[in-house]
This record gives C-alpha cells, sequence and structure tokens, in this order.
C-alpha cells in the first residue's frame, strides 16, 4: 500500500495561497486500502497516542502540516531544532515527533509498522518506522524554547513528560480521530479551502488564540481585517493548550456569541486542533505555516504571540513582540502574510478601543486581566459591557458561577519520615475548621492497601500507583473538591503526570516536604531505614533507590525546622493568597 498525498486542484491553488511547500500533503489512504489496514492493524505492535500526540497525528493526516508526510526522523529532527528548517531546507520551525519508552522501542525489528490508536483502541494509522533516535531533550528545549526552565509547560511536557526514544517515518491514515464536539466548525484544510472558493473568499486573514475573545479582540480583529482588505478567520486551538485555560467547549460557546457581532459575511468561525507548545516566536512561525496551509493569505501576529508568561526569575520567556520580529523576517519565504498589531485598550474618555501606541497621556485607559475577570466571575461582581458582550459574560458566568470554588489538590511529597502525612493531616483539620468543603485523603500508605493493591515497588509500579492517585485526584477535583495526597512520588516523571491529569480540571499544588534524609532516618519507627542499609529491603528511596527532587513546587518545606503547625499554617496562607481557601 502506499499513502496517499493528494494535491489541491489547480483552480484551487489558483484562487487560494499554495499549501507550504507547494502540495497538500493529505495522508489518509483510500476507503478500501484504509479497511484492509485496518484489518492488518489488530497482529502490529499498538501505541495510545497520548494528547499531544493525537492532535499532531489529525494534522499530519489532513494536511494542516503540509508538507510534514509522518513524523521527524533523525536528519529532519536535528536541522530543524538548530536551523528552523527540514533536511531539505524548507522552512519548519517545531520538531513533530512521535516519543516512545525504552522498552517499546527495544521490542520493534527494523522496518517495523506500527498501529497508532486513541485511548479506546481505534486504530487511526500506521507508522512504518524508518527511524528510531535519542534525543538530547536538554539541547531541544534550549533551541525550540529558549530555556530549560520547567515553569514554561512546553519545557516541563519535553523534559518531564516525553519518552526518551522517538521513533520517525510515514504514517497512512486509516481514519481520522473521533469528535463529537462542534462537528459543523471542524474543518480539514481541504474543507476550509473549499468553503473560501464557495463563498468567493480569497483574501483571508486569521487569528489564533486559546482564551475567550472579548471587545478588545474584537477590534482588534476587525481593524487586521480592514487594514488588509481581507475576511476574517477566527482559528482557535481547541486541542492541548496552556495549563488552566478555560475549556475549550466554554471558549467555542464564546467565540459563537461575538461572531454575531461582527459584519455579516465578513468572518468566520473554524476550530483547529493544535496541541499549543507555548514556544513563543517559534510557535508564531508554526501557527503561520499552519494557517497558510488552511489558506489563509494573511496572518494575525500579537503581542507575545504563544507567550507562556513569566519563568521561576519572574522575567517573560520572550520579549513582546519577539514574534513579530521573527515572522517578518521570513515573510517572503512564508508567502502568508504578517499582519503585526499591537495590544488594544479602552480608553473611557473616547469610549472607545485603540491600540496602545495611539494612547496620549489625556486618555484614561482601563483593562480587566484575566485574574480581575476570574475575581469578577467567582464573586458575582459587574462585568462591564465594555470589557465583553453581555452573552459573552452569561457563558462565562454558567462555567464559573459566583460563589463557586475551584477544585484542587495539595500534592505532598517527600522521602518516608520527612512528615508529609503528618503534615497533610494537619491541613485537613485546618481547611475543615474553617470551610465545609469535601475534603478526600489519599495517603500513599492507604492508596497502597486499596486503590493500588498489588502493585509492587518497581519503578514501574510506582509510576503506576501515581498515575493511579493523579486520576483519583482529578475526579474529585472536578466535581469542585479537594484532594489531599501524601504519597513519596520520587519521580519526577510520574508527579508531572499527575499534575496533568488534575490540570485538566483545576488546580495542582505540589508540596516538596523537603526534611533532610539524615532527619528521615533518625525518625524511623518501623526500621525502614536501618534495614535498607543493611541490605534487607531493596529499592528503597533515599538509599539504594533515587528521590528526584521536584525543580518548581509551589510550596517547599522542611520539618526539620518547621513544627506541624507552622508548616500547616503556610500552607494555609498560600492558599488563602491564591484564593483557594
Amino acid at each position: 500500500m502506499k499513502a496517499v498525498a493528494a494535491e489541491l486542484v489547480s483552480a484551487e491553488l489558483d484562487a487560494l495561497i499554495p499549501p507550504h511547500g507547494g502540495v497538500l500533503r493529505e495522508l489518509y489512504l483510500p476507503a478500501a486500502e484504509a479497511s484492509a489496514l485496518k484489518r492488518d492493524s489488530a497482529s502490529l505492535p499498538q501505541w495510545t497516542l497520548n494528547q499531544r500526540q493525537l492532535c499532531d497525528l489529525e494534522l499530519l493526516l489532513n494536511g494542516g502540516f503540509s508538507p510534514l508526510q509522518g513524523f521527524l526522523g533523525r536528519a529532519d529532527y536535528d536541522r530543524v531544532v538548530k536551523d528552523m528548517r527540514l533536511a531539505d531546507g524548507t522552512l519548519w520551525p517545531m520538531p513533530i515527533t512521535l516519543d516512545v519508552d525504552e522498552a517499546f522501542a527495544a521490542g520493534l525489528p527494523d522496518g517495523a509498522q506500527i498501529s497508532l490508536n486513541d485511548v479506546q483502541g481505534t486504530p487511526l494509522a500506521v507508522l512504518t518506522v524508518q527511524d528510531v533516535y535519542f534525543p538530547d531533550r536538554i539541547a531541544e528545549a534550549r533551541a525550540v524554547f529558549g530555556t530549560t526552565d520547567r515553569t514554561h509547560p512546553g519545557v516541563a511536557e519535553l523534559l518531564d513528560r516525553t519518552g526518551p526514544v522517538y521513533l520517525g517515518g510515514r504514517v497512512q491514515g486509516i481514519q481520522p480521530p473521533a469528535h463529537y464536539d462542534f462537528s459543523a466548525l471542524r474543518h480539514s484544510p481541504r474543507q476550509l479551502r473549499q468553503w473560501f472558493i464557495q463563498h468567493g473568499w480569497e483574501r483571508i486573514v486569521a487569528f489564533q488564540t486559546r482564551n475567550p475573545m472579548h471587545r478588545a479582540h474584537r477590534e482588534l480583529t476587525l481593524r487586521a481585517a480592514e487594514q488588509v482588505g481581507a475576511k476574517l478567520l477566527i482559528q482557535p486551538s481547541v486541542g492541548r493548550t496552556k495549563p488552566g485555560d478555560v475549556d475549550h467547549y466554554t471558549r467555542v460557546r464564546c467565540y459563537r456569541a461575538l461572531l454575531e457581532h461582527y459584519p455579516r459575511d465578513r468572518a468566520t468561525l473554524s476550530l483547529l486542533p493544535l496541541a499549543m507548545r507555548m514556544g513563543g516566536p517559534r510557535e508564531a512561525l508554526w501557527h503561520a505555516i499552519i494557517r497558510k496551509n488552511y489558506g489563509a493569505s494573511h496572518f494575525i501576529v500579537g503581542r507575545d504571540h504563544a507567550g507562556p508568561g513569566t519563568g521561576a526569575d519572574g522575567k517573560p520567556f520572550y520579549e513582546p513582540y519577539a514574534a513579530q520580529h521573527l515572522l517578518a523576517a521570513h515573510e517572503e519565504e512564508l508567502g502568508i502574510r504578517i499582519v503585526p498589531f499591537h495590544a488594544m485598550v479602552y480608553a473611557a474618555n473616547r469610549d472607545a478601543y485603540l491600540p496602545q501606541t495611539e494612547v496620549t497621556g489625556q486618555d484614561d485607559i482601563r483593562d480587566i486581566s484575566g485574574t480581575e475577570l476570574r475575581r469578577r466571575l467567582h464573586s458575582g461582581e459587574t462585568i462591564p459591557e465594555w470589557f465583553t458582550f453581555p452573552e459573552v459574560a452569561d457563558i462565562l458566568r454558567e462555567r464559573h458561577p459566583a460563589n463557586a470554588q475551584q477544585g484542587y489538590t495539595l500534592f505532598f511529597t517527600g522521602l518516608s519520615g520527612s512528615g508529609k502525612s503528618t503534615l497533610a493531616q494537619a491541613v485537613l483539620s485546618r481547611l475543615l475548621e474553617t470551610g465545609s468543603r469535601p475534603v478526600t485523603v489519599l495517603d500513599g500508605d492507604e492508596v497502597r492497601r486499596h486503590l493500588s493493591k498489588g502493585l509492587g515497588f518497581s519503578r514501574e509500579d510506582r509510576d503506576a500507583n501515581i498515575t493511579r492517585i493523579g486520576y483519583v485526584a482529578s475526579e474529585v477535583v472536578r466535581h469542585g473538591g479537594i484532594a489531599i495526597c501524601a504519597p513519596i512520588a520520587p519521580y519526577a516523571n510520574a508527579r508531572a503526570q499527575a499534575r496533568q491529569l488534575v490540570q485538566a480540571h483545576g488546580r495542582f499544588v505540589e508540596i516538596h516536604v523537603s526534611t533532610p534524609l539524615q532527619v528521615c532516618e533518625a525518625r524511623d519507627r518501623k526500621g525502614l531505614y536501618a534495614a535498607a542499609r543493611a541490605g534487607k529491603i531493596k529499592g528503597f528511596t533515599g538509599i539504594d533507590d533515587p528521590y528526584e527532587v521536584p525543580a518548581a513546587p509551589e510550596l517547599r518545606l522542611d520539618t526539620s525546622e518547621l513544627s506541624v503547625a507552622q508548616a500547616a499554617e503556610l500552607v494555609v496562607e498560600w492558599l488563602r493568597g491564591q484564593a483557594l481557601a
């Protein structure tokens, strides 16, 4: 069988901007071949795609990642990381890789084929492995994100949750991933291009967003479209975005409400199943290429495009207009035209929005930050109409009703004997003393006796134990409750997985109980450390098995320097400062 790389008909190519590389690479097989491959895939090694991999596969298969025809092999990967180009010189800024664990990779013969499945086990595509390699993920983080600071979500994903082995090769599509929400708004590049042609749209300016849109966004996008004489494509990312973002169901409802406030036949909405990396300038360049593949002739780039905010040092990861500068440097090669825009602000004295560059000393500038908006939603305070349309405010209030509190997880981690379980119980008592919210305690020993009964203490079993804790905690948080977890959780990857599970629904608060090893040993009433020192217990954390110290926990507390009461008070004070208690 051979994969189909379908080309757009010449009339479409003449009417709209050509795809990146000149050909729209659609990798789905014809129906009969896809059906046969689906049958054959049952006998192949099976790989279950995570959320990022699933989004990447969908955009590979439908042509959104043209000219790619699969996951990057070593030569392409190395040049993308170093030079933002594929091995053949084509501009491409973001590594599109399939990461797996060493055990899976070790079992693959040369030229193996792999069935790529969703979480239900449905085969979506087959990968013919042409390259198996071990990337330098630290070097990748520095080159792609410009930092190794794990407070950057893309860096944390890469260093803590990405498998150590990459598989490169071409993919053959069997069927698209299933989406049961907003199906009328989900278009492939070919479908969207055909829609543009049917409606006579030739100049299209695309707008990328991962947040709800308000009046400032409407003014910005309208001005941008008018500036270049184009129609507007609002194309939000609805794959994985930044942890803590408003869920895409709520956002899409807001976009549909906002669309009614644009001039008729001047704007349309289409959803992009993109897993964002929050990679700043490189990501902006990548976004532009994707929109070019979808048929947009112009792309809006605003302030701090795809930026994740500030790092551990309190400084922004990227300069405010670095993305605009990078895209301007490659605009001719890209083909798609860049529409740079400064942030729009509301001048109360003019009752109008205007770019920051047009503000004068006489202007009375008003603004509501994301934090302030969340506070007003929580308290039930008025959200002024100059900030957002009433229909949008109503949708946000439905999702975040007044006086409702967000669920969260307190994840205590530390060596055996560090005091984490005692501290967790003290915090529990303080929370119940002052409130009535439901709290679920997932103590390490109790979990081992019930939820994780039967698991041993190999690295795989320990990771499975923490994943189970993370899953249960995420369900508690999803329903607005508080989960208090107190496992040892020695490995960074497993803690990161638990964080990812919880952050899909609420806040994850990692508390490293950093009591030194010698203090933990001195407190050991069960004699476990002594037995481990004597070789009677193997794989004991802190003795002959490592404890990977959290790099950037929300709190770090040493119970050799603080009493339990003092440490519990610090936790409660932090929660109050975050409006969580």
